[in-house]
């Protein structure tokens, strides 16, 4: 996705910031929309449950969908992964919104069989009068960002990898060949299907778990990360289901096995395109702006899960030893860090501070994508601007057992919640209403699968993503 902006004169932490423009309250269409095949455009977005909601329209009435957008209900935000409206929500039965299909994000799902095509848009929510809507998560990310860039004079590079399950694979080995084979053609499939979609797939991948697989995305910028994450599951999934094969992003499918993780990969840059976390005479190679911004993320991360773990099985994951996030660290190359200095690589002439990055491990599908990177900048951004302690970087080769006193995650989904109305940098970061919605949405997730053994209530999260 292209951000427009224009120069500001107010200064940011690494010199003159640059400033976006205002921006339009409503989308101008393009002249001529694309055509499609599809007999229907659906116009969508991502609620508090991971979810993906919206309206259709004949796709004759493309054009006017992209001017003005299609009704929608400010309540919506408030509906429960099970299914129903959660019962303290704000809104009740009041107010009216739109959503607006940002056309940058516009894909075609091609008619397979007795499929028909779909042309589909992901949104932000506005006000009727087209201003923006504080409570839509698109708008969110879209501020943080902003904000950052205003601030810091900092652009953000960012890539989402995916875990998920197929069912229906008779039994092999992790990583194997064998495997691999054993999804085709949905494998081929899905790749074709997201390079038509200009996703830019960067790797398809069998992984540890029983019928586990991986699939990652070249990297962008924080908003087409994010809205490639919100479109790469819906794909999945209608190619699976297509198949005729089950599939689940859920974060655990048996309380003894492997789960499924969301890897959140960070970088940053000034405003010329220079990496700015890489700094070879620093541990870990972190540069002091990429240590201070890890401290923010460090400092408020049990809030933080609330929003990139978000469901009532997450952190039956987030345990130490399952190669997950064992606790709040930042370490070079360990799988149980909560953040992750990736490594670098030399081969065909790397550059190893372009390649160098960040990467945030407590995360699952059942988050919003565009709140779960939200977050972390903004906690980000607190690192810089707050006079934080620098975190230790702990070295790849330190042993096991010397972690184990360092900070743990939360042990549940009730714990992370209430970390977040214990922190009031957090809370500050978002329209109370929104606030509001979230923690009743997610305590009546909790309420609906009470009294469950954690073998059926990861049974039902699974049903559900």
């Amino acid at each position: 996705m292209t951000l427009v902006h224009t120069t500001g004169k107010e200064p940011g932490l690494l010199g003159p910031a640059t400033v976006p423009g205002p921006s339009p309250t409503l989308r101008a269409a393009p002249e001529d929309p694309p055509m499609t095949d599809a007999a229907t455009v659906f116009v969508a977005t991502c609620d508090l449950a991971g979810q993906v909601r919206g309206r259709a329209v004949p796709s004759s009435e493309q054009a006017s969908a992209l001017r003005s957008g299609t009704g929608w209900v400010p309540a919506d935000l408030a509906i429960s992964a099970f299914g129903p409206i959660a019962p303290d929500n704000v809104f009740g039965s009041r107010g009216d919104l739109r959503l607006i299909p940002d056309p940058a994000t516009g894909i075609d799902i091609p008619a397979d069989g007795d499929t028909p095509a779909l042309r589909l848009y992901l949104a932000d929510q506005t006000l009727p009068d087209g201003e923006p809507w504080p409570c839509c998560p698109r708008t969110f990310l879209r501020d943080t960002v902003e904000e950052l860039r205003e601030r810091t004079g900092i652009e953000v590079v960012a890539a989402i990898e995916h875990e998920f399950v197929l069912g229906g694979l008779p039994s092999s080995p992790p990583f194997s060949l064998q495997r691999f084979r054993q999804a085709e053609p949905f494998g081929s499939d899905l790749v074709r299907l997201l390079e038509q979609a200009g996703l830019q797939p960067e790797n398809w991948l069998p992984e540890y778990g029983d019928g586990q697989f991986e699939i990652t995305l070249r990297p962008g910028t924080a908003m087409s990360a994010a809205d490639r994450a919100v479109l790469l599951k819906e794909l999945v999934r209608d190619l699976a289901r297509r198949r005729g094969l089950p599939v689940s992003f859920a974060p655990l499918l048996d309380p003894d096995g492997v789960g499924n993780g969301v890897h959140l990969h960070l970088s940053l840059k000034d405003a010329e395109g220079r990496p700015l976390l890489f700094d070879p005479s620093r541990p870990g190679r972190l540069s002091a702006l990429g240590a201070r911004f890890s401290a923010g993320i460090l400092r408020h991360t049990p809030a933080l899960t609330a929003w990139t773990a978000p469901s009532p099985v997450s952190f039956l994951r987030l345990t130490p030893h399952r190669w997950s996030a064992g606790g709040i660290f930042l370490a070079e190359r360990n799988r149980e860090s909560l953040l992750r200095i990736c490594p670098t690589t030399q081969l065909a002439g790397g550059d190893a501070a372009g390649q160098f990055h960040l990467e945030y491990r407590a995360a699952d599908a059942t988050a919003n994508p565009w709140l779960a990177l939200g977050v972390l900048l903004r906690a980000g951004l607190e690192g810089l601007v707050r006079d934080y302690d620098e975190p230790t970087v702990w070295p790849e080769d330190t042993d096991a057992s010397v972690l184990d006193g360092v900070p743990a995650l939360p042990s549940s989904l009730e714990e992370a919640l209430h970390a977040l109305e214990s922190d009031d940098v957090v809370r500050s970061w978002f329209d109370p209403r929104l606030l509001a919605t979230h923690l009743p949405v997610k305590r009546s997730e909790l309420a609906q699968l009470a009294g469950l053994d954690d073998a059926a209530r990861i049974r039902k999260v699974a049903d559900v993503h």
